[in-house]
């Protein structure tokens, strides 16, 4: 009895001692998760973290046809709602990394056992809120300590059940997929599906789904560009938990995994892609823009982290024709470039000296980034880093045809790419304002200045219209009046020049008595000067500036031929103006700039002012009209490109041109207008010194003349442009003669019919 009595104490005492154990271990987990709630595993985010977790979102810049032309940030993450995801991932995710995503409160009874376990390791037991808190408030990567991993793992914990609190299952899994970094810079699911298939996440189908969940587990492990094979076998393992869920049958799956993984790999970069200079060039405007904007809080807003919505003005079709036509037409002028280059010693650079020659490639390796690093960052002195430029090693260069592995020194490298021709191109809707096309040059990777905003250039003929204009304003003429083509000097000291002045045309020859008509069409200098003469280089300045052009022009005469640097920009928005009726409206690239929520912060209106009497501007419309009939434009008409190709194009509808080449050919432009459309092109080396040495080939007709058509044509079989072949906008009584084959009826009423040179004098 006594033996038995013992041994009902002992027992007694060991289920005392069970339940001690038991409660005390339920205590003991009780405290663990306090003691995690009150920040003793380190800090615990805030229910206003919770609401508002961190996050850096990039800003988004649109295009006007909705398209992401590109973006600003420091992590590449744009923010997905649930409603927006695609179904397909949506499956794929829940399938493979949370099969009762939809049961749990945040943490899954058997995932916690299988956590506990494999203590140390994830092991795939997390839930998709456990794994979200972990990216969100204390990175991806767990402690390699074990004991510092089970107080993560408790915090997990801690954070996914206020998670589950704080949102809904569908708020938590959009955010789950926003936060993973996917390698290659693509940082949340839209990221990656842009990066890995060039396309919207919404768009992604069933096998593409499976490969961005499949990346999930280890992104570097299972990184599809890199390990090919290895993201296909994981695929597949996404695909039969599609088939164990149900989603879709064993038909589907066994036909699915036998696809092959094909990739469209664009990884997102400032520096590629489609608009790059105008990106940059709208990155200094946004830096400006944040200085004049701030936050409720009076802080400022950060481009790259606030996830602001930039809407433009660009349309991403035209863009994408202008690079395509720049890239047809350069390709081909770039290698008679090369040809022509073959037979210069000095090349690319003509008619310098060996020390003129020293003073361009010096002054651009002081521009390099080699320079900047050496001097900067390594400390070299000034002699170590020249030497440097001599060591041949291998490297990457730009060609047309895709960049080429070669060995070249440094040196070498900078006059091989002198040898490039550049350009400038911008096209804007006259009426609004609205910059549709802006293209700074050949390859921002190689090439990072742009010739659009950036860089003025001499303009050459294209200044001509605004000498005309100034003369029909104030002197009444019209572009039916006459005047002789033939020698003109201008004194020393008029308009206190320092030496006689003869302007001659280019072939040598003069025409004799023309209209002011077939003057510009023929871009005729001695005509040119003459008008000049009667109206001063003030006159002509103003109305310059009247026109929107801000560079800096000299008061002397000879700026009646384009000798004077502006911008492709201002170019076009003084052209815009005549197809306006004489209304200004300075170039606008940005309509409007929202927050992350989709706030308005800044609604933009283009500036305008009337600058001209709209007959004025009418009757300078129609003088641009004759250079692509009958003048310098004219191959608009037959696509013939002289010496090199011949185009497809062959336009029959009113265009307004003009082209312009300046002195020894360094710099080839080309303004076309229609009604709704203006755009300004040029061409040319970054140096001047570099450029070709025939005048067939130099002229603005050649180098920026055909890009224009080749981007106009495909402009004109886009009918969803919707870009006019129509003929500009008549003036109603029209009070200046532009149609010059009529006859004059009332012939006192205006000044039509008199010779120019008789009221000017001869000189």
């Amino acid at each position: 009895m006594a033996t038995k009595k013992a041994e009902n104490q002992n027992f007694s005492k060991y289920i005392k001692w069970f339940w001690k154990l038991f409660f005390g271990g339920i205590a003991f987990v009780v405290l663990l998760f306090l003691f995690a709630s009150w920040g003793f595993f380190g800090e615990m985010p805030s229910f206003e973290k919770l609401e508002n977790p961190d996050s850096n979102v990039a800003t988004e810049i649109i295009s006007s046809d909705g398209v992401v032309l590109g973006k600003f940030y420091a992590e590449n993450r744009v923010p997905v709602k649930f409603d927006d995801l695609s179904p397909h991932l949506v499956n794929a995710l829940v399938s493979t990394e949370d099969e009762r995503f939809y049961d749990h409160s945040g943490i899954d009874a058997r995932g916690t056992l299988r956590a506990i376990v494999k203590l140390g390791q994830d092991g795939g037991a997390s839930t998709i809120t456990q794994q979200l808190a972990k990216n969100l408030f204390h990175g991806s990567d767990g402690a390699k300590n074990i004991i510092e991993r089970i107080g993560q793992k408790i915090k997990e914990w801690v954070i996914a059940v206020r998670l589950e609190r704080q949102y809904t299952k569908k708020e938590i899994m959009a955010m789950y997929l926003n936060q993973v970094d996917f390698v290659n810079n693509a940082i949340g699911i839209n990221s990656a599906a842009r990066t890995y298939f060039n396309k919207d996440q919404k768009d992604l189908n069933v096998e593409e789904s499976a490969v961005i969940v499949g990346m999930l587990t280890n992104p570097s492990r299972f990184n599809p560009n890199r390990f090919l094979e290895r993201s296909t076998t994981r695929r597949n393992v996404v695909l039969g938990q599609l088939v164990r869920n149900e989603i879709i049958n064993e038909k589907e799956f066994d036909s699915l995994k036998k696809l092959p993984l094909t990739l469209d790999f664009k990884p997102e970069s400032h520096k590629e892609g489609s608009a790059t200079y105008f990106r940059e060039y709208l990155r200094d405007y946004m830096k400006k823009w944040v200085e004049n904007h701030k936050k409720e809080d009076g802080s400022k807003y950060d481009i790259y982290r606030d996830g602001l919505k930039i809407y433009v003005t660009i349309d991403s079709k035209m863009q994408k024709y202008a690079e395509e036509a720049v890239e047809q037409h350069l390709t081909i002028l770039q290698d008679k470039f090369f040809e022509k280059a073959k037979r210069n010693k000095n090349a690319p650079f003509l008619k310098i000296s060996k020390d003129e020659t020293d003073r361009i490639i010096m002054r651009a390796m002081k521009a390099s980034e080699r320079w900047r690093v050496m001097k900067k960052e390594e400390g070299k002195s000034e002699e170590e880093i020249i030497k440097s430029f001599d060591v041949k090693r291998k490297m990457k260069v730009f060609t047309w045809k895709g960049e080429k592995d070669t060995i070249m020194t440094p040196k070498d490298s900078i006059r091989y790419y002198k040898h490039f021709l550049q350009t400038g191109m911008m096209a804007m809707e006259p009426q609004t304002g609205h910059v549709k096309v802006w293209v700074g040059g050949i390859n921002y990777k190689y090439f990072q200045y742009d010739h659009v905003g950036q860089g003025a250039r001499q303009v050459g003929s294209t200044f001509k219209p605004f000498v005309y204009a100034t003369a029909i304003e104030q002197l009444g003429l019209s572009p039916c009046d006459t005047i002789i083509d033939g020698p003109f000097t201008m004194p020393k000291g008029r308009w206190g020049i320092s030496a006689d002045w003869s302007p001659t045309n280019s072939d040598g020859k003069y025409k004799g008595m023309v209209t002011l008509s077939q003057g510009l069409a023929n871009s005729l200098n001695p005509v040119s000067a003459k008008i000049m003469d009667r109206v001063g280089p003030k006159a002509v300045i103003d109305m310059a500036r009247d026109l929107g052009v801000t560079s800096e022009i000299p008061e002397q005469p000879a700026i009646a031929l384009g000798a004077v640097d502006i911008t492709v920009e201002q170019m076009v928005g003084a052209f815009s103006t005549y197809a306006n009726k004489g209304v200004y409206i300075k170039p606008t690239f940005v309509t409007r700039i929202e927050d992350k929520n989709g706030i308005v912060l800044e609604q933009v209106i283009p500036e305008s002012k009337d600058v001209m009497n709209q007959d004025v501007a009418y009757a300078i419309i129609k003088l641009l009209e004759g250079v692509t009939q009958s003048g310098t434009g004219q191959r608009l008409r037959w696509g013939g490109v002289s010496g090199l190709t011949q185009y497809d194009y062959k336009f029959s509808n009113p265009i307004a041109g003009k082209t312009g080449t300046s002195q020894n050919n360094s710099d080839g432009w080309f303004m076309g207008v229609v009604p709704n459309l203006a755009t300004g092109i040029w061409v040319g080396n970054d140096d001047r010194a570099a450029h070709f040495s025939q005048t067939l080939y130099g002229q603005g007709a050649c180098m920026a003349l055909p890009i224009w058509g080749l981007f106009m044509d495909k402009c004109y079989k886009d009918k969803d442009l919707d870009i006019s072949k129509e003929a500009f906008d008549r003036p109603k009584e029209l009070s200046i003669r532009v149609d010059c084959n009529k006859k004059v009826i009332d012939s006192t009423a205006t000044l039509e019919d008199k010779n120019i040179d008789d009221e000017f004098g001869s000189f």
